[in-house]
């Protein structure tokens, strides 16, 4: 029997149409959708469905976007009576994955990433900032690298996305320089498109505002195992899943942790329930030479039926 953990997208999935042929077909999407709107005040339907991509890739509006279409497939999932035995999410994604293990109710989920992408727009305004993406060395490597530099400025190891992929965040300066010494190591660095310096001390002023905001949504015990990015360990105690939520602005993203620590607990089949397949990307790099893993990205309702009758 396959044992399936639901991976959630964040950033960086996004695409205009997302989502459009589960809201055309079903009636319980559409009322979700307008439920969303009303919890951010957002005009998700527009944004999702026409565009423009420059305002739908707005930090602002796009974590409230991508939100709303992992939760409208993972109630399809659900309401095809499929049940994970785990869920995580990938930095934004983690709030779907809330969702999904019952800790948050949908409207207070929404309402928490509207908050978390202003935050964040308001800090990355006020403190520019850049990412890349440094492919070839291990994390311990570029750790040797990027650590003496942190006298110096902002700079800071964001995302550990596979073995061999770390993504440094901080000042453009910072980065720059960081990015030029792992070069000198024979490293890739490829610069991302972002419009901010995510999970790097530069995103430390949102910290305290969006705790604040934490503190007035119900948090309840998840109902299944939740892996959290920062530890890449299961948590159920609703204060600690709140407090992490909280420093998740400035926690690294440990996702290859995760992953293994995933497989470690049986997880076989892993399920992308978002728009795009980078996540699933991600794990393959992760698990390349496992033959008995089995990978599904549901993201409309063709990816949906053949998940269905491949499962």
């Amino acid at each position: 029997m396959a044992n399936l953990a639901f991976l959630f997208p964040g950033q960086g999935s996004q695409y205009v149409g997302m989502g459009l042929d589960f809201y055309e077909a079903d009636a319980s999407v559409r009322d979700l959708f307008q439920s969303a709107e009303q919890a951010t005040g957002l005009p998700l339907t527009r944004l999702c469905f026409s565009g423009p991509m420059e305002e739908l890739t707005q930090t602002v509006n796009l974590q409230p976007a991508i939100t709303l279409i992992n939760l409208c497939i993972y109630r399809a999932l659900k309401g095809a009576g499929v049940t994970p035995q785990a869920v995580c999410g990938h930095s934004l994604g983690e709030y779907s994955a809330l969702y999904a293990a019952g800790v948050l109710s949908a409207a207070d989920t929404l309402a928490a990433v509207r908050e978390r992408g202003r935050l964040m727009q308001r800090e990355a305004q006020k403190h520019p900032g850049a990412m890349a993406a440094v492919i070839g060395l291990t994390p311990e490597k570029l750790a040797g690298l990027v650590r003496p530099l942190a006298p110096e400025g902002p700079i800071a190891l964001a995302n550990f996305n596979t073995p061999e992929q770390v993504v440094i965040s901080g000042s453009p300066e910072m980065v720059a320089r960081a990015g030029n010494r792992a070069k000198a190591e024979g490293a890739r660095v490829i610069p991302l498109k972002v419009s901010g310096a995510w999970h790097s001390p530069l995103m430390e002023g949102a910290n305290l505002d969006f705790a604040a905001f934490l503190a007035k949504l119900e948090f309840q015990a998840p109902h299944l195992p939740l892996y959290l990015n920062a530890t890449a360990r299961p948590e159920d105690d609703p204060e600690r899943l709140r407090q992490a939520m909280g420093r998740q602005l400035t926690s690294p993203v440990r996702w290859a942790d995760l992953i293994f620590n995933l497989q470690a607990a049986g997880v076989d089949t892993w399920v992308e329930v978002g728009p795009k397949n980078v996540l699933t990307g991600l794990v393959k790099k992760i698990l390349p030479q496992e033959p008995a893993e089995n990978f599904y990205n549901v993201e409309n309702r063709e990816s949906l039926e053949r998940f269905l009758k491949g499962f």
